[in-house]
């Protein structure tokens, strides 16, 4: 496990893939608070 961690930060492909997981995960969450507001006001 620690050789995992040790590649997920120290290395430019693990950073990016760092990079890549928080941008779906922040994506995912945007979307999802903008279409529950869409579907409580529609005509917006």
């Amino acid at each position: 496990m620690d050789a995992v961690l040790d590649l997920l930060f120290n290395h430019p492909i693990g950073l990016l893939s760092l990079f890549t997981i928080l941008f779906i995960i922040g994506m995912a969450i945007y979307l999802s608070v903008w279409l529950k507001r869409k579907m409580n006001n529609p005509e917006e």
